[in-house]
């Protein structure tokens, strides 16, 4: 039981800092927001002038709060591990890697395919990336209103927000990036990597 858990927590490792990169590395340059609490960050970052992994770590402070009173100790802690990650490969990307100018398309597809795929990972080993899912899970235990409804409008209402104060072209590479991450998160949650991984390991020790 203890080897299992030590190896979801390398798990959770691997996709939290796959998703810093893509956020640090791709999207946070170009200001493009990955979900509500990293607006919320850009918008930090570009009013306190703060790291942005600090920025994403106070962003989501609240969220978890909230995510210890109604989903539990063991989920939090592996979110807040997660969270905790991401934030620290963001700030360790954007201080000590160059990250030239490229295009911006490019950049936005590089961030989905690295953002859905990080937070594929933690969703299948029992996490999450925190921000407006716990709001989104909470809402909806009190109001006729799907998780991915309630996420949705929390999302655009920030990414609105963000292409405002910086720029109004930043709400559709955002829209663009939730759909293609969405989907990429589905495909890694929803794979069947599992079985096949141990049914090789149990034949190589035949």
């Amino acid at each position: 039981m203890f080897y299992w858990e030590i190896i979801s927590y390398g798990y959770l490792t691997v996709g939290a800092v796959i998703q810093g990169i893509g956020m640090a590395l791709f999207l946070f340059p170009n200001s493009i927001p990955s979900g509500g609490a990293a607006g919320i960050a850009i918008l930090m970052n570009h009013f306190l002038h703060m790291t942005i992994g600090v920025c994403l770590w106070f962003a989501n402070l609240m969220s978890l709060t909230l995510a210890l009173k109604y989903f539990g100790y063991q989920w939090t802690l592996r979110t807040i591990f997660s969270v905790s990650v991401t934030s620290f490969t963001v700030n360790w990307v954007t201080a000590f890697w160059y990250i030239p100018e490229w295009n911006i398309i490019m950049d936005l597809i590089c961030g989905s395919l690295f953002y859905g795929a990080g937070v594929g990972i933690l969703i299948r080993y029992g996490s999450s990336s925190g921000g407006m899912v716990v709001f989104a899970l909470v809402l909806a235990m009190y109001k006729k209103m799907s998780p991915g409804k309630a996420m949705f409008w929390m999302n655009i209402s920030i990414f609105i927000l963000t292409a405002i104060i910086i720029d109004f072209k930043i709400v559709i590479y955002a829209v663009i990036c939730q759909f293609s991450s969405t989907k990429i998160i589905d495909f890694v949650n929803t794979y069947k990597i599992r079985f096949s991984l141990f049914q090789d390991v149990a034949w190589r020790r035949k």
